[in-house]
């Protein structure tokens, strides 16, 4: 018997940070990628994002590996955005991602720093608030590709 709780906070931004996700996109989107989630056999947690990049903190079965996760979300969730929003004709992610790994104590802590993401962007630029989270996971970067 194996015993495991896998949970990622995941960021990764729409192509050129161009603006996308609003009050009438995101709720929708955030259904449509909860249900990849489920296809996979787990579990969405919180996600949330402003305008031009999304955060997604998800439970995942150790049979699946996280750069699939994040490719089917990516894939599936942008062919439905040309679908569901044909004037977004141009839309597409950003090719990185970041992902970090989430302990059952620090869990309740990134739910609401998901949660209050667009009150956190008044504040911070993603490319600040990327730059931060890469230092504080000790993942090393170069400043050019933020």
């Amino acid at each position: 018997m194996s015993y495991t709780k896998l949970t990622y906070h995941i960021i990764f931004s729409t192509k050129g940070r161009r603006a996308f996700l609003n009050a009438q996109t995101l709720p929708r989107l955030v259904e449509y990628i909860g249900g990849i989630i489920r296809n996979l056999g787990g579990n969405s947690v919180e996600i949330n994002g402003p305008e031009d990049h999304l955060h997604v903190v998800v439970g995942l079965s150790p049979t699946v590996c996280l750069s699939e996760c994040v490719r089917d979300i990516k894939c599936n969730s942008s062919r439905w955005i040309h679908e569901a929003f044909p004037q977004a004709s141009a839309f597409a992610w950003q090719d990185e991602y970041a992902a970090f790994s989430v302990s059952e104590s620090a869990l309740p802590k990134v739910i609401e720093y998901v949660r209050n993401q667009q009150e956190h962007h008044k504040r911070v630029s993603f490319g600040d608030e990327l730059a931060a989270l890469l230092k504080r996971h000790g993942v090393k970067y170069d400043e050019r590709y933020l």
